[in-house]
């Protein structure tokens, strides 16, 4: 890994997560570090730490539900909440690992296709043709994609993911690591630029 490395540690069913995703490439181009993308299942990572999402805690949920949108007007950002959240990420998240591990040129076109689809024009990705017309519009076969996602060793990679992410210490997403040093949530991002640049 190259010296200077910021780790991103996401699932595409957090809004916190897509609040970080669109930070985190301006701040590893500004500190001159190299931005890892590393996908998880959340519901995998919170099974493992006892942990849980947010909105299952009612005061904790409607919180956020106000919180998140006040994030996006700072950072000039689109948000809408997708009215199908929580969803099983499980088929994005093998998406994710698959391009990752076979055709890394590809990641950003189709995360930034889910993150849109998620939470700029909200889709209800849990549902196959939905997900389907999604990768469609944004250039790719939804058939190979379903290859994809079904191929054993794309599977593996994101249960080994999800288990290094659980090894180190992470409990929920984003997750972003400078070195050996966690930061948690996209309202740490300041730090993780604090930490790249004095690296």
């Amino acid at each position: 890994m190259p010296a200077k490395t910021l780790e991103f540690h996401f699932d595409f069913g957090s809004p916190t997560a897509y609040l970080a995703a669109t930070q985190v490439q301006r701040i590893a181009d500004d500190t001159g570090a190299t931005l890892v993308w590393h996908p998880m299942l959340l519901g995998g990572v919170f099974k493992a730490t006892g942990n849980a999402s947010p909105v299952s805690v009612p005061a904790k949920g409607a919180w956020m539900n106000a919180d998140i949108p006040r994030w996006a007007r700072r950072w000039g950002v689109p948000y809408q909440r997708n009215p199908f959240f929580p969803i099983n990420t499980l088929t994005l998240m093998r998406g994710a690992a698959g391009l990752l591990l076979r055709q890394p040129g590809d990641f950003q076109r189709y995360a930034d296709a889910v993150w849109h689809a998620m939470w700029v024009a909200p889709r209800n990705l849990g549902d196959a043709a939905e997900l389907a017309a999604v990768l469609q519009a944004a250039g790719f076969d939804p058939a190979a994609f379903l290859a994809l996602v079904g191929d054993a060793e794309v599977k593996a990679a994101l249960v080994a993911n999800t288990e290094a992410s659980v090894a180190r210490g992470v409990f929920g997403a984003p997750t972003c690591f400078v070195g050996d040093t966690l930061f948690f949530g996209q309202d740490r991002l300041d730090f993780v630029r604090e930490a790249l640049a004095a690296a």
